[in-house]
């Protein structure tokens, strides 16, 4: 272990114990309640402290600087917003679940996915950190589908113990971004056990494509997994409606083979038109744009 990793320890430690006992104390009130809270506390009280504030401001703002400023903040705030009630919701695993029990699923994507499951062809499920993913795949879970997923470990390994739990308690199977985990995930790939990824955040030394507008290095695995496996790659979203706790899930029909690149470019565009339709629910947080 460096002497920087040694020297991270105490902090990481002091941030697990914040944030385990901000979720847990939110975890007492009712469903609907601890979204608000925990969405209200993200945007106002813990992003300004890290800085997430002023980073999803800068995001925003290059993106679109014909706004007033005042459009500019809702989106941002809102956008805060999003992302923490998106936590809780996620660590409410049997809530969120029976909540999205009888939630809308449609779109040219569902009929494709269902054939495919049928047939035991593969599918990659592909959305990005909008509006709800989680919320999304429960609704397919409560349908009968055994959707499996892709994770990657937090940095602080403290907060990634139980963030892996609660991942896992969705719906197995899932599988971490490791060399055993990426193992898993092909194996189930290939015997037809559809598959989520999120693929809408900055991978070094991936070809530079367009996202909104903008050059951003966008991994191309997805689609050569899907060239080379034959599977489905359909888009698909859970977009929160305007009363902050419902989503209507909407799988797009499938992206058409042709070149990882072209393919890639095609997931762009889908994620990208969701966020134009929709800022607030995007994670601008991500550094998306390094090239």
């Amino acid at each position: 272990m460096s002497q920087k990793s040694r020297a991270n320890i105490p902090a990481q430690f002091l941030t697990n114990i914040l944030t385990r006992g901000l979720i847990l104390t939110a975890l007492t009130f009712p469903y609907q309640t601890r979204g608000h809270l925990i969405g209200w506390v993200f945007a106002n009280l813990i992003s300004p402290i890290f800085g997430y504030r002023e980073r999803t401001k800068k995001h925003v703002s290059q993106l679109f600087p014909k706004l007033s400023r005042q459009k500019q903040r809702k989106i941002v705030t809102n956008s805060l917003y999003n992302a923490g009630r998106t936590m809780i919701e996620n660590y409410s695993t049997t809530d969120l679940l029976s909540h999205q029990k009888y939630a809308p699923v449609h779109g040219k994507g569902l009929t494709a996915l269902t054939e495919a499951t049928k047939n035991k062809r593969p599918v990659l499920l592909i959305s990005g950190h909008f509006g709800n993913y989680e919320a999304a795949r429960a609704a397919l879970i409560n349908r009968g589908f055994n959707i499996g997923g892709l994770y990657r470990n937090m940095s602080n390994p403290y907060f990634n113990s139980h963030y892996v739990q609660t991942i896992k308690a969705l719906g197995p199977p899932v599988f971490a971004q490791t060399k055993i985990g990426l193992t898993g995930f092909v194996r189930h790939l290939k015997s037809g056990g559809p598959l989520v990824v999120l693929n809408d955040q900055h991978v070094e030394k991936g070809p530079i494509l367009e996202f909104l507008g903008l050059p951003a290095r966008t991994s191309t695995s997805v689609a050569k997994l899907a060239l080379r496996y034959n599977a489905l790659l359909i888009p698909f979203y859970g977009i929160r409606q305007t009363d902050g706790i419902n989503f209507d899930c909407i799988l797009e029909a499938p992206i058409q083979h042709s070149d990882p690149n072209t393919m890639t470019q095609a997931l762009n565009d889908s994620i990208g038109a969701r966020i134009l339709a929709h800022p607030e629910q995007w994670f601008w947080i991500a550094r998306r744009w390094q090239v």
